[in-house]
């Protein structure tokens, strides 16, 4: 069955085309985002959300999502989705953050010059049929210092329009490093060094509890006498109040805003002020931006329905479409091992730690923890995946590391699962053969090499003469068909472990009398899905 997209806000047809032309049915309701209460009644039909920023995906809308996988937000910003209550239902949340990275670089470099030249303010007063041209002395762009908060993707767009003007960049970025500042040619400075010096500001950063008001009245209190301001990321990072008197005092000769605290801003400090350039967040607004992130959306949101691939997501991570053929069958790898060590223990887990050897350390790894931890805790919470798993963990308190390290074996990669209680330490590793089937390779330290089936019965003795028989005989008695026994021990007379490969599920009368034989400890059903 075909998965199915409900398109809720304005995409062009040529989006919409592109679920279609992918195999994804999509119901196109481009005014469907304004009705809350209609949106919540048939949201529940759909596999997937394709929405810009009309459409509120709040918590009541997702409760109602019980079939949803994937929310997909053509733009950057995804303020109107609750993307803790998506992650918790385990649906993935996209964004388009390249498609209108060049139309926001270009908005910010186009309020510098209306700011530097006090544009609209003498577009005005000329319509107005006054002819004050002593009144809008400007100041030149060319050989002035551009400080850019933030050298990202829109912020590095704007260092290299703004080196192409004449100017001299330098930048704040704590994840800039020195061998890519010295590629865009521009001078990496600290955020106390960039005030002082910079005769424009522009900034480029996501808000985060980091960079809220990172112009505030004392960060502004540092700038440069005459420094002019650009903000077209996001309203709250400069602190509009602070900045209206900074410009009174005429400490700042001018700002251009493009975002807001509060939107639709209405209402602002910064309103009405001599030298001040407002726009309603049209940093976004191009022809070409719109179209882009709308095409971008819809290719990525068919990719994950159709191949599994993972781009651009918020709260999962990403996996490409080239890698996702390669990394299945060791997602469903993790998958089994986490769900392994999830049936056959009953202690809450404290820590987990999971070991990536050989060629497994070289892969999406954030990918593989992702699905061994909902592998884990399947058995406790049925719909876990790999967008709730780690949020489950972290809410748990659990400790989680992981640790990657060069082949040390014979095989060429395998992932290693050790998970620690207050009773006891468990671990399993497996692998994946050539057959693209995930075979365990190592339960509690004892080496062994077992194929992985739907049903299986785990059992853990002591090494005693005899214990094959009974076990065949058991099950042989209950009716149970055994399609692989697979042993390993300790060593003579130690611990020792069966996995049997069984073609049914072994009910609990079956498992009570493998456990009354007193050489064996534990002898647990497993299921795992396998497809």
């Amino acid at each position: 069955m075909a998965p199915r997209v409900l398109v809720s806000d304005e995409l062009s047809e040529t989006a919409v085309q592109i679920f279609r032309d992918r195999g994804v049915e999509v119901d196109f309701q481009p005014k469907l985002g304004k009705d809350k209460d209609k949106l919540a009644e048939i949201i529940g039909n759909y596999d997937g959300l394709a929405i810009r920023s009309a459409t509120k995906a709040s918590e009541k809308l997702i409760a109602a999502a019980t079939n949803l996988k994937v929310i997909g937000r053509a733009g950057i910003g995804v303020d109107n989705v609750d993307i803790p209550a998506a992650s918790k239902r385990g649906i993935i949340v996209m964004n388009t953050p390249f498609g209108n990275s060049i139309t926001t670089a270009e908005h910010a470099i186009a309020l510098m010059f209306a700011v530097a030249r006090q544009l609209p303010q003498a577009d005005a007063s000329t319509q107005a049929g006054k002819w004050e041209k002593s009144k809008f002395m400007g100041v030149e762009i060319t050989g002035k210092t551009l400080g850019v908060i933030g050298a990202g993707n829109i912020g590095g767009i704007v260092c290299k329009k703004a080196i192409g003007l004449g100017m001299n960049v330098i930048a704040y970025d704590p994840f800039l490093s020195a061998e890519r500042a010295q590629e865009m040619g521009v001078e990496k400075v600290e955020l106390d060094e960039l005030l002082p010096r910079a005769d424009f500001i522009t900034l480029h950063v996501p808000m985060t509890d980091k960079t809220r008001g990172i112009l505030g009245k004392e960060n502004l209190a540092k700038t440069k006498p005459g420094v002019r301001i650009i903000n077209c990321a996001r309203g709250g990072l400069v602190d509009e109040a602070a900045l209206a008197e900074a410009i009174k005092s005429g400490h700042v000769a001018g700002a251009g805003f493009d975002v807001f605290e509060v939107e639709p801003a209405t209402e602002s400090p910064l309103f009405g002020l001599p030298n001040v350039v407002c726009t309603p967040h049209l940093g976004a607004s191009t022809t070409e931006a719109q179209e882009n992130v709308a095409l971008q959306v819809a290719e990525q949101m068919s990719d994950y329905l159709v191949k599994g691939a993972v781009s651009n997501a918020i709260n999962m991570p990403s996996i490409t479409a080239e890698e996702a053929p390669i990394l299945k069958p060791f997602i469903r790898l993790a998958d089994v091992l986490g769900a392994f060590v999830g049936q056959v223990s009953d202690d809450p887990i404290k820590e987990i730690e999971i070991l990536f050897d050989g060629q497994t350390a070289n892969m999406n790894t954030r990918a593989l923890t992702s699905a061994l931890l909902a592998g884990l805790i399947r058995n406790q919470v049925a719909d876990v995946n790999m967008v709730s798993a780690p949020i489950m963990i972290k809410e748990k308190g659990i400790v989680l590391s992981e640790v990657k390290r060069d082949k040390t074996g014979v095989y060429d990669g395998y992932i290693k699962l050790t998970v620690k209680t207050d009773k006891q330490t468990r671990s399993v590793a497996g692998t994946v053969f050539s057959d693209g089937k995930p075979r365990f390779i190592q339960i509690k330290g004892i080496n062994m090499d077992a194929d992985v089936g739907a049903n299986m019965v785990y059992i853990s003795n002591t090494d005693v003469p005899g214990m094959i028989g009974f076990m065949g005989t058991t099950l042989g008695n209950a009716g149970v068909n055994i399609a692989n026994f697979q042993l390993g021990r300790e060593k003579e007379a130690g611990d020792a472990i069966a996995l049997l490969y069984v073609d049914a599920p072994v009910s609990e009368d079956v498992l009570a009398q493998l456990t009354a034989n007193p050489a064996i400890r534990q002898a647990r059903p497993l299921v795992f899905n396998v497809e």
